[in-house]
């Protein structure tokens, strides 16, 4: 094999003026990334969801971040994330109560609002004898319509040829700690961002089974903003870090929320990892609005710099 490299991105969380809420440093960063991607000249681009800061409610930010990627010089790839859908089932409220968890579980009309954008959620390719694999993992768990069909899509890549390596990507990390910790509780205070940012059994054990029969050699997944890499049954999982801001820095002590990006370089000897922070991080400290996943009435698009911005689907 002659050696070539691809790049995974994550969480850059490109907001718009015309929104409740706007960051313009997670823009500014994004655009900083971009930039030092074009001079890379990685073969392929892997983007691994919460492209928009709201996409979940506003098509137009997703539609924005789609043409931006368009007019990138390479192929990219992308899933989505929660902020671009909605979040992971749960028939609970979490102990976070300044959010409402039941509102905020993905639906069918979320997933229709990505796909009318990015196309299919779920996909499958081989360059350069790597097979890639991408997913909406929100779906897992979710009894949805589209969860069952999901499963056999992803089981149904058992039967796919072997390429040399398998590299999956998904927004989740697939566990926190340990391939067989137990299931986090949404109603501890303590376990609420455990829960959060990692997939429930009996889905985490079923979708690992996946992973091995298609012999997956890495895992790539974002969502928490810190940067750290799982090894679990022979299958390394890397956690990538965000563009837009760091987050759960102090999780694990080999935790990183340095800004940045991930480069792999795939050669016969096997796939490489290599940290990019970015070059420059953004110093603005101007926008408007609150964090989070604030409720409905707390979105005052009164406030917004441009007009016209108001939802496009409930959330």
């Amino acid at each position: 094999m002659q050696p070539w490299s691809f790049a995974h991105i994550t969480d850059i969380h490109v907001g718009s003026p015309k929104s409740f809420r706007f960051k313009p440093s997670c823009n500014e960063n994004w655009h900083t990334a971009r930039e030092q991607i074009i001079e890379i000249n990685p073969d392929l681009l892997l983007v691994g969801g919460d492209v928009a800061r709201d996409g979940s409610l506003h098509r137009y930010e997703l539609a924005a971040v789609k043409q931006d990627l368009d007019a990138l010089p390479l192929p990219y790839h992308v899933v989505p994330g929660n902020m671009d859908t909605g979040n992971k089932h749960t028939d609970v409220q979490g102990a976070n109560h300044d959010r409402d968890d039941l509102a905020l579980n993905l639906t069918s009309d979320n997933i229709k609002h990505w796909e009318s954008v990015f196309g299919p959620s779920q996909w499958t390719f081989v360059h350069n004898n790597v097979r890639f694999s991408g997913f909406c993992d929100m779906t897992l768990g979710s009894g949805l319509p589209e969860e069952e069909p999901l499963w056999e899509w992803l089981e149904s890549l058992t039967d796919q040829p072997r390429s040399q390596y398998h590299v999956w990507m998904m927004h989740s990390a697939l566990f926190v700690d340990d391939l067989h910790e137990a299931n986090w509780d949404i109603t501890d205070p303590e376990g609420y961002h455990n829960w959060y940012f990692a997939i429930d059994e009996p889905h985490r054990s079923r979708l690992m089974q996946v992973f091995k029969a298609t012999g997956a050699n890495l895992v790539l997944s974002g969502h928490v903003h810190c940067r750290k890499t799982h090894f679990a049954e022979g299958i390394r999982f890397d956690i990538g870090p965000s563009t837009a801001f760091p987050q759960w820095g102090d999780r694990w002590p080999d935790g990183d929320d340095t800004l940045g990006f991930l480069k792999y370089d795939v050669s016969d000897d096997g796939i490489e990892y290599n940290f990019v922070p970015l070059e420059k991080v953004s110093e603005r400290d101007d926008g408007y609005g609150p964090g989070g996943h604030p409720l409905p009435h707390l979105r005052d698009y009164s406030i917004a710099w441009e007009p016209g911005g108001e939802p496009t689907v409930r959330g």
